[in-house]
């Protein structure tokens, strides 16, 4: 049986970005430490270990931060860098999904989809909008007032049956991980995205509410640089983007 909890409520777009400016203006001023979050991800993966689990699988990808090493302290650098993945997983937790661990300046997240996976879809593709929102209205308007350049991100979401893995047989401290398909290609998306922008597979689009459907529009490639196929249908694998703003693929 798999086991999770979603019993936290979503805070409203406008608290949310208050609390983020709080946070990185503390971290920034005093140093101030995030709680950790990964925790709640790690007691989930354990208690499912080896299950097969359809989930939205999203990664979100700090964009420049190569030129912020170059043009910043880096004791700075390590709080801004820190503050933007912590933030992230902030807004994660709440749309309900789970952090599943931070690679260097990305955040990688799952929403688990229970019966249908709607419900998973929309937390996943609300998440992913509310990064964008906490980023442009909550940090950066912090960093500005220390005369740091704005962040930027690139946001990749998939759905798909991945598998919780275990490295070892120590039920408590061997490392646990997620493997699939969806993994794999929600990374490859992630990759495709220009900066700020939210881009999503066909599974994911299908299992949106019409009415968020309609802020989506279908990539067309133009230059074959999106080679990924369906493992159902072996068609080229559908994907789409945010209607923030034109697109040239």
């Amino acid at each position: 049986m798999l086991l999770s909890k979603n019993t936290e409520e979503t805070l409203d777009s406008e608290t949310m970005i208050l609390e983020t400016q709080k946070r990185v203006w503390g971290a920034l001023k005093k140093g101030y430490e995030y709680r950790g979050m990964v925790n709640e991800s790690d007691q989930f993966l354990r208690k499912n270990v080896f299950s097969k689990i359809d989930m939205m699988v999203l990664y979100v990808d700090l964009v420049g931060s190569t030129t912020m090493t170059l043009e910043m302290p880096e004791d700075k650098i390590a709080i801004i860098v820190s503050s933007f993945s912590q933030e992230m997983a902030s807004v994660i937790k709440q749309h309900h999904g789970y952090v599943l661990k931070f690679v260097g300046d990305a955040v990688i997240g799952y929403f688990v989809a229970e019966g249908n996976g709607l419900l998973a879809a929309d937390n996943s593709v609300n998440c992913a909008k509310s990064m964008i929102s906490v980023i442009q209205k909550g940090i950066n308007p912090i960093l500005n007032q220390y005369d740091y350049p704005d962040l930027m991100v690139k946001i990749g979401v998939d759905f798909g049956q991945n598998i919780v893995v275990r490295y070892g047989a120590d039920p408590k401290n061997s490392h646990v991980d997620l493997m699939g398909p969806a993994m794999n290609i929600a990374a490859k998306i992630q990759s495709m995205a220009k900066p700020n922008q939210i881009l999503i597979g066909a599974d994911v689009f299908q299992r949106l509410h019409p009415n968020s459907q309609k802020e989506f529009n279908k990539i067309i490639w133009k230059n074959k640089e999106w080679k990924y196929r369906s493992r159902f249908t072996g068609e080229l694998y559908e994907v789409y983007e945010y209607k923030t703003k034109q697109s040239n693929f």
